[in-house]
């Protein structure tokens, strides 16, 4: 099988393309001067970096930018999977749970790879780790019907199928149905969409007892530090992007985490609790204990791959594996879509260079996701952070990769970065995505109300698939109605009926357990 894609389609970009966003033009950016000789020939011709409008030390930067952003999953996917401790774990059907320690060096292991191999056959700037959809899917859901080996088999299953569609171009061709204002729609909507995370994740949005869904801070006040932190950040860090400094949203990152941890040398606000809500989420910007330890890779290799068959039933699991193909397939293929517009990587349809090639690696990343008992892994949205800073080559994803490989030995340290700070790159990255929304057509209602529901329904349902979903059927039924149902691929048709069922798998798993 040959996974890299020669073909020149799938390698440059149209300079049209480039030329739609500027950030990705380094002669722009230098103000019309040429650009300087590559001072690494051999890495530019790899990674087409020149090529591509950017710099060694701008992909570096970018790589050092997405890792900061997703570092916190190799703290939070342990927390999800492993809990804090054995009493607090999420046990499976026959009571056994994963070690937190193990998640934790499993998880950097894999995302590491992962985005290392994206980057080598690619040449995409994204990072690859353990999703949080589908592991919390798995920790909530899953698990209370089969053993966590027999989880992870499914995980499995599911990433051999999203292979087995991205190598026979299943992936691709529906790829190049979606109609190019509803791929402009799904970037705008990861843009509100992560930059709701980032508001949620830094308490600047929050929940209420009861009357409206959410509000600013408590009782519509900022009452917590971390929370004003992540708002000097967030101000650090747009006047830095909007004054064109290079390394702004890095230089932000570092910047407001000294903030945080002079702040907490101060104050001892502590971590966020029951009995201290204005604490810090996550990860207290402080270093203690040991800073290097040796990971513990015991959960590698086990899985069941066909005993959830077994012991729930071949209808039951295939719609646990439908379930995990679906947010898999479309939640990857959304941000994928995002990404390489944000990145000025994107033909004017909407694809981008190597895109067989990125399918079916994102592909294995569920398989080794599942191998290694941490969890399907994918391209995370996150990677904006780095493609905001100048990140165009899979150069970024090998340095983001290494540094994922690294924090398995020196987790104290990449717990030093608040998820406030963190929070605070994703709203000015969110802020960049959206200016997208000039390639839709919002004069015409039919295209007009899908790409809205497409916009607005990811962040309101936390959920990329849950909006490519809603954007596929909505697409679909108003534009049949409105006398155009021949300028409708067929394949819409096809996965607007996959998703049918994908919305209605609560009442199916009913029926079929009846």
């Amino acid at each position: 099988m040959t996974i890299l894609d020669n073909s020149p389609e799938e390698h440059a970009a149209p300079n049209a393309a480039r030329r739609a966003t500027p950030a990705s033009n380094a002669t722009q950016r230098a103000g019309g001067k040429p650009k300087p000789p590559a001072s690494n020939p051999f890495l530019d011709r790899f990674f087409q970096i020149t090529e591509r409008g950017s710099t060694v030390a701008r992909e570096f930067r970018g790589g050092l930018v997405t890792f900061f952003t997703m570092a916190y999953i190799v703290i939070l996917n342990p927390l999800i999977l492993g809990g804090f401790t054995a009493d607090n774990a999420p046990t499976d059907v026959a009571g056994g749970w994963l070690s937190a320690a193990q998640v934790g060096a499993v998880t950097g292991l894999t995302a590491g790879v992962m985005t290392i191999l994206f980057g080598l056959v690619a040449n995409l700037p994204f990072g690859l780790a353990a999703g949080l959809g589908i592991n919390s899917f798995l920790a909530v859901s899953v698990v209370q019907e089969v053993t966590w080996a027999e989880a992870m088999g499914l995980v499995v299953i599911n990433g051999l199928l999203i292979v087995l569609f991205g190598v026979t171009g299943a992936r691709t061709a529906i790829f190049r149905a979606v109609p190019k204002e509803l791929k402009a729609a799904i970037t705008v909507g990861i843009g509100l969409f992560i930059a709701f995370i980032g508001f949620v994740d830094s308490g600047f949005i929050r929940p209420t007892a009861g009357g409206p869904p959410v509000q600013l801070g408590n009782d519509g006040s900022i009452t917590s530090v971390p929370t004003l932190v992540f708002v000097v950040g967030l101000l650090a860090m747009g006047i830095l992007v909007a004054r064109k400094v290079q390394g702004g949203l890095l230089i932000g990152i570092v910047a407001t985490t000294v903030l945080a941890a002079v702040v907490e040398a101060v104050m001892k606000i502590g971590p966020a609790s029951a009995t201290n809500p204005g604490g810090w989420h996550l990860n207290t910007p402080v270093l203690s204990g040991q800073l290097v330890s040796a990971p513990d890779f015991g959960l590698v290799g086990q899985f069941d791959m066909f005993g959830a068959f077994g012991r729930i039933g071949g209808l039951a699991a295939t719609m646990l594996v439908f379930t995990l193909v679906f947010t898999n397939f479309f939640d990857a293929m959304g941000t994928m879509t995002g990404l390489a517009k944000s990145a000025g990587l994107a033909h004017k349809d909407g694809t981008f260079p190597r895109l067989k090639s990125a399918f079916i690696v994102e592909g294995v990343g569920a398989v080794a996701g599942g191998a290694a008992s941490g969890s399907s892994n994918t391209v995370y949205i996150d990677s904006a952070a780095g493609i905001g800073e100048g990140a165009r080559t899979g150069l970024a994803s090998v340095v983001t990769g290494v540094l994922f490989l690294g924090s398995m030995f020196l987790t104290p340290l990449t717990s030093v970065v608040p998820l406030e700070v963190a929070a605070a790159a994703l709203v000015v990255v969110g802020a960049m995505m959206m200016a997208q929304i000039r390639e839709i057509k919002f004069s015409r209602f039919s295209v007009a109300l899908p790409a809205f529901l497409t916009i607005v329904t990811m962040p309101l349902s936390y959920s990329i698939a849950n909006g490519i979903g809603v954007g596929f059927v909505s697409w679909a039924i108003i534009g049949a109605a409105s006398g155009k149902a021949k300028k409708i691929h067929p394949l819409m048709w096809v996965v607007s009926a996959g998703f049918l069922v994908y919305f209605a798998r609560g009442p199916i798993n009913v029926l079929l357990g009846a």
